[in-house]
């Protein structure tokens, strides 16, 4: 963790959590963490990004794999650090033949079951859903240890290699990786962006959920120099020793009835922050108990903590944010912290204050980059997760 900015605790009901070991200034940067695990979202992603830093490949000519030739590298240091020997073994035997659906967990396991001890026991270590795996999450993980058993060579495969310690492992991948996306391009819809790859961060997956965050996440992956894919974790705003840090799991304006189906779903819980629990009023008035039948879930590379929160679906502003503060005593929270840029719906968190200790603000976005001038506004006190005032 970030020197003495967050400490380790369990909470009633949320499990392990991180909070303000003293108070926070807006815009401190957290967290800053490299990932234990770093993985290709899809097979085609290995023609686009370097597949030992995943940056953007330059134009070609490109370095390939000596061993695969189907994974390329940005540069010969690249190329000497390589990528996960099963998944180098598995694209040499017939892997460019799996199924679109099963690739990103495939990719997922082929690059866990590469790992040494110790880092194989940390993945091991991290949370999962609580209710466990479902039915169909059974059959999916037999389908892919399967699938892991028939394109590895068997003496590549680590001794504990088991049906049940490819569950395990797929559990923890569900609810504890975060994507990477590629590069934010103004002409294309967010919905439309893909995660250039995927990453396992443990001290970030003890970071909970709240709808109205305190603070966020950012990735620089296309940035020179190393720790291209480290995690940075800022305060959006003023945070009290004591109190809970939290990030969103998905974009902030998602509504109520979509984040709490994504919640159950993905992670096993429902959220009682006190954003949900006034929304959960209203929209029963209005959207007869919050049911809004023709939106959908968008996939956002399955359970992943990101920025690619994206689509059009279930990414409206919430219904009722114009409304008097008595309806939506949160409305300050969107206007300072949502990106106001078309089809971004990414956060604004503040740059980290100066030496001296004077705030920015100058606020950054977490998914399209963009840099906002704050306007004099009357600024938040400090709080928990859920910004009460």
């Amino acid at each position: 963790m970030s020197g003495d900015t967050l400490r380790v605790a369990e909470l009633p009901g949320r499990g392990r959590a991180l909070l303000a070991a003293r108070d926070i200034l807006e815009g401190e940067v957290l967290l800053s963490e490299s990932p234990i695990l770093l993985y290709p979202s899809s097979l085609a992603s290995l023609s686009s990004y370097c597949s030992a830093c995943f940056r953007s490949l330059p134009p070609p000519p490109h370095t390939p794999c000596p061993s695969c030739r189907a994974a390329a590298f940005c540069s010969p240091a690249c190329a000497a650090a390589s990528h996960p020997r099963l998944l180098c073994a598995a694209l040499s035997s017939g892997l460019a033949a799996a199924p679109e659906a099963h690739q990103e967990p495939l990719l997922f396991l082929l690059s866990a079951y590469s790992l040494q001890e110790p880092s194989l026991s940390a993945i091991l270590s991290l949370s999962s859903a609580p209710q466990g795996p479902s039915p169909s999450q059974q059959q999916e993980a037999a389908s892919l240890h399967a699938a892991v058993a028939s394109v590895a060579p068997p003496h590549m495969l680590p001794a504990g290699f088991s049906l049940d310690l490819t569950a395990a492992l797929l559990s923890k991948d569900r609810t504890n990786s975060f994507s990477i996306l590629e590069p934010y391009r103004p002409d294309v819809p967010l919905e439309l962006r893909k995660a250039r790859c995927c990453a396992v961060y443990p001290r970030a997956s003890l970071l909970n959920h709240d709808c109205l965050p305190n603070a966020c996440h950012f990735d620089y992956a296309d940035r020179p120099g190393p720790g291209n894919t480290d995690m940075v974790v800022r305060a959006l705003h003023g945070i009290t020793e004591g109190n809970e840090v939290c990030i969103s799991y998905f974009a902030a304006n998602w509504r109520y009835a979509d984040r709490q189906r994504r919640l159950l779903e993905d992670y096993g819980f429902r959220c009682e922050c006190d954003r949900c629990q006034i929304e959960s009023k209203w929209k029963l008035d209005d959207d007869n108990d919050g049911a809004d039948g023709d939106d959908t879930m968008e996939d956002e590379e399955h359970g992943k903590e990101d920025a690619e929160d994206g689509g059009d679906e279930g990414m409206e502003q919430e219904e009722g944010s114009d409304d008097d503060d008595d309806d939506f005593p949160h409305a300050f929270f969107f206007v300072r912290y949502l990106c106001d840029r078309d089809d971004c719906y990414g956060m604004l968190a503040p740059l980290p204050p100066l030496p001296n200790g004077e705030l920015s603000h100058v606020f950054e976005c977490n998914a399209c980059g963009q840099l906002k001038k704050e306007e004099d506004e009357d600024e938040p006190d400090a709080g928990d997760c859920s910004m009460d005032q």
